[in-house]
């Protein structure tokens, strides 16, 4: 075990963990934040598990991932809309703090890996996930003012 895969158990175990156990219990608005949040969680451990064992699969995994996630969540604010609208989830903070791992996790694995196709591909799947994150945390805690009105 090294201190790529000891980090990435780390953050599986803590925010994942309360990630699953979010969306089995609680509210509705509760459920899918944590859905959005476990995505946005598991994308970065992947990154983290890829340069712990050497394999570059795992980057891929990770690129869907970052690809699907949000869509996802983006699915579930569509239908739930009008179940959402009465009350909109506000976990602005939690967003932010999940986009901030994303951001230090690929900065670093970035740095590690030094310049090539690898980091290219990493700065794509770190703008991916935290784009993708706040997209879908704005969507679910009440949509877009523009979409509103037409």
């Amino acid at each position: 075990m090294n201190g790529w895969t000891i980090a990435a158990t780390a953050a599986l175990a803590g925010g994942l963990g309360t990630a699953v156990w979010g969306v089995a219990t609680g509210p509705l608005k509760s459920r899918v934040v944590a859905q959005n949040l476990s995505t946005s969680l598991a994308c970065p451990c992947l990154l983290l598990l890829s340069q712990g064992y050497t394999r570059p699969s795992y980057v891929d995994l990770a690129l869907v991932l970052a690809l699907l996630g949000p869509v996802g969540t983006l699915v579930f604010a569509r239908l739930l809309v009008d179940d959402l609208n009465e009350d909109p989830p506000k976990a602005w903070g939690i967003t932010f703090a999940v986009a901030g791992f994303g951001a230090v996790v690929v900065l670093v694995l970035c740095a590690v890996t030094g310049p090539g196709r690898a980091m290219v591909k990493l700065l794509v799947i770190g703008a991916l996930l935290i784009s993708g994150n706040l997209v879908a945390s704005r969507a679910l805690s009440g949509g877009f003012a523009e979409s509103r009105h037409g």
